[in-house]
């Protein structure tokens, strides 16, 4: 199959008037147009980009992964989310028991048999978080951890493992076996200080959870968790463009200190997100959804019913970043953090025929999947 895009977004840049050539579902090859492989394309579209990648996602479609934790329910958030971008993405379990987790676990494995492109891991957002900093996580779940819970973590057939984690709750050797046993660790739901975070980086730890979110503030003489990720150059941070987790001026700060290669777009997304309903029960309280805000109805900000198109949206417009460098975010950034920069994340050679087509106010108009053609729907 051949595409025809007069707006191309590969991994080196924006290309014009380029024919991508499909076979068995990879990119074999990018030409410029011409008379002849023109009269051969399926389709012509004025801008095309890849996929996304979502690094946390607990729900979507009415499902939360922690209600749900089986196969199916898995197939329905990526159906759900694919209509809005992603391609790939780690579910996330937040804080639950172990026999949640188990289940988790075993419902990835489940589901990478035959979907390991657009099921490429798992994210346990806790339980080792700090209750201080708990937001909606439950605080009767949250705890230390055990051999049994890192066992799970250390399970070969989950694809790429990721744990959010509190580093003042866990010790400096846990989190250095974590990193040495290939486990993606991010820091969050923490109230830790810059010297706890500094020496889990140190540790192995890589990355930040929605950045300024549920963490120790930044001050002048505290730099906190928010200060530490900020001035770590070579750790990753998530961040929530939704309007309402951060402020879009300290969305632009944090763009400005860690760029494009390292902040990587996130949803935190929940049931409610790709879904036109607006209540849903969450564990012994509810989520209510009001104009792009989810809440519990003491007021908490209960993760986000934000897509990552729109995600990609809010940062060109909010936070006055460049389209190339917020696809960027969505899509290569978190492509390199996971390890799959050569499958995933970019238009090039060799890499996932995982495709979304764009008009000129950046809404998806056709997506693609394997270089197969995914039907749009409306919600």
């Amino acid at each position: 199959m051949k595409l025809h895009a007069q707006k191309l977004l590969t991994n080196e840049g924006w290309r014009h008037n380029q024919v991508l050539c499909i076979e068995q579902g990879l990119i074999a090859a990018i030409e410029e147009a011409d008379q002849h492989n023109l009269s051969h394309v399926a389709s012509s579209h004025d801008v095309l980009v890849p996929g996304f990648i979502d690094i946390q996602v607990n729900g979507g479609g009415d499902v939360l992964f922690n209600e749900t934790p089986n196969a199916s329910a898995l197939k329905h958030m990526f159906s759900a989310h694919q209509q809005f971008g992603t391609a790939a993405m780690l579910p996330t379990l937040i804080t639950d028991n172990i026999e949640k987790m188990q289940s988790a676990a075993d419902a990835i494995s489940d589901v990478r048999t035959t979907m390991a492109s657009a099921i490429v891991g798992v994210h346990f957002e806790g339980p080792w978080l700090n209750t201080t900093k708990k937001g909606v996580h439950k605080a009767d779940f949250i705890r230390t951890p055990v051999d049994a819970e890192l066992a799970i973590l250390r399970r070969s057939d989950l694809g790429k493992v990721m744990v959010t984690l509190a580093p003042e709750n866990v010790p400096v050797e846990i989190i250095r076996q974590m990193c040495d046993d290939g486990i993606i660790v991010f820091l969050g739901h923490s109230n830790a200080t810059a010297a706890q975070v500094e020496a889990a980086l140190d540790a192995g730890a890589i990355g930040f959870t929605h950045l300024y979110n549920a963490m120790s503030p930044m001050q002048s003489r505290a730099p906190g968790m928010v200060g530490a990720a900020l001035s770590a150059q070579h750790a990753y941070a998530g961040l929530i463009v939704d309007g309402y987790h951060v402020e879009p001026t300290c969305c632009h700060v944090a763009y400005l200190a860690k760029g494009k290669d390292k902040l990587i777009l996130v949803t935190d997304a929940m049931a409610l997100a790709a879904s036109s309903n607006t209540d849903v029960a969450f564990f012994d309280t509810s989520i209510h959804k009001h104009k792009g805000k989810l809440s519990t109805p003491d007021g908490t900000l209960a993760g986000s019913c934000l897509t990552m198109i729109d995600a990609v949206k809010n940062a060109c417009t909010a936070c006055q970043i460049a389209l190339e460098q917020s696809i960027y975010m969505a899509s290569e950034t978190p492509a390199k953090l996971l390890g799959l920069e050569a499958s995933h994340g970019a238009i090039k050679v060799g890499a996932f025929a995982h495709l979304l087509a764009l008009d000129e106010a950046n809404n998806i108009t056709h997506i693609w999947h394997n270089g197969k053609a995914v039907p749009k729907t409306t919600l």
